[in-house]
């Protein structure tokens, strides 16, 4: 009775992890580290808290526009156009959960049998949306040595008649890569000589170390055929808040879906959003301090485990460490979690060019990078 698109699309290897810790823990297992979800381990700065307390009790608990209330989309308009170069106006903005606008995006403009480059490896749910749409995910291979750049060569050699749109992450999860403008450049070319539209995925967009965060919607050209989502969950702590954006030159069909799904996005919780974006950005700042901080503890201990390597991210709070042992991805995971109660995600969840990877979260205090991974140094010792 299951709908055949369900059955084709595989569970989240993030999620089935975290299933894996829950069950572990109910059954009386506690001290487990887990580096396998991606969210910070902040609280929400004070003074978000402070405004959807105060729009709660000031009645503000009812429908909105389904576009988003003026106010956030106007502010989101202007961060953007300051800091990406986006075109965009309050118009061009809706205000939606940024994995809802992902979603809604392959329903909106993918048909069954339509093509979508997928820079491989990626985010978990990718993969997964195009599916739910009918659409075909083709892999695009971007290499370890190579820092997970998207190469160029290889969006040439998957381009097909059927080829419809590509999607960028950058930053990047798993890896953390940020795409060189250069290649945003190049990319943005191959979509124009090859009518294709491109979902920008930017939800890492300010958790960045010295590289140069650029969005391929600014790019001549890039602005009619993108659609570029965001958000503040990872920036600003609100994960649990579940609101982020899409902006496009025509936002009318994903709102359309909007209207018939979710209607809009929780009142208070956008007042609260226009805080974050408007607001006192210390506490941002400081976040990102301590992610970089995080990152550079985790790389020097991860330096000292033989037969392990691992790249320098720019942006994001993952590492990919790829390993030269003889067993599967799911399986070091596995075994890492039942004999040293350290969980990460097998990088084969983020498709074929991420086996013999795993991926790390160091959104997590510095007592549990620092024991977490002396714990996977002692696994690693007995290959």
């Amino acid at each position: 009775m299951i709908s055949r698109r369900i059955q084709e699309v595989p569970p989240s290897g993030t999620v089935a992890m975290s299933n894996m810790v829950a069950e572990m823990r109910s059954n009386g297992i506690k001290d487990i580290i887990s580096f396998s979800l991606g969210e910070p381990d902040f609280t929400t700065p004070c003074n978000i808290i402070d405004v959807a307390v105060k729009s709660l009790h000031n009645g503000f608990t009812h429908y909105t526009s389904s576009m988003g209330i003026p106010e956030l989309r106007k502010a989101i308009a202007e961060t953007t156009k300051a800091k990406n170069k986006i075109p965009c106006e309050p118009q061009n903005v809706l205000v939606t959960p940024t994995k809802q606008a992902i979603f809604m995006w392959a329903l909106a403009y993918l048909d069954p049998g339509d093509e979508v480059l997928l820079p491989d490896p990626s985010w978990v749910s990718y993969e997964a949306v195009i599916r739910l749409s009918g659409a075909i995910p083709v892999y695009v291979p971007t290499y370890f040595d190579e820092r997970y750049v998207v190469n160029i060569d290889n969006v040439l050699e998957a381009i097909t008649p059927k080829t419809k749109a590509i999607v960028i992450n950058s930053p990047s999860n798993p890896t953390g890569t940020v795409q060189p403008e250069k290649t945003l450049r190049a990319i943005a070319d191959i979509c124009i000589d090859n009518d294709l539209i491109v979902l920008s995925d930017e939800i890492y967009e300010h958790i960045i170390y010295g590289a140069k965060h650029v969005s391929i919607a600014s790019m001549s050209g890039m602005w009619e055929r993108t659609h570029t989502v965001s958000g503040v969950s990872k920036t600003y702590a609100m994960t649990g808040w579940r609101i982020g954006w899409v902006i496009a030159n025509d936002i009318k069909p994903i709102n359309k879906l909007q209207s018939h799904s979710i209607t809009c996005c929780t009142s208070f919780v956008q007042q609260a959003a226009v805080e974050a974006l408007t607001g006192p950005q210390e506490s941002k700042n400081i976040m990102i301090e301590q992610f970089k901080k995080r990152r550079d503890i985790a790389l020097d201990l991860l330096a000292d485990i033989h037969g392990l390597e691992c790249n320098i991210p720019d942006g994001a709070f993952y590492l990919f460490p790829k390993f030269n042992f003889d067993i599967t991805s799911n399986m070091f995971a596995e075994k890492l979690l039942q004999e040293k109660h350290v969980a990460i995600t097998p990088g084969r969840a983020f498709g074929p060019c991420g086996e013999s990877s795993f991926r790390m979260s160091y959104a997590t205090s510095e007592n549990d990078i620092r024991v977490g991974i002396s714990r996977i140094k002692d696994f690693c010792s007995k290959f």
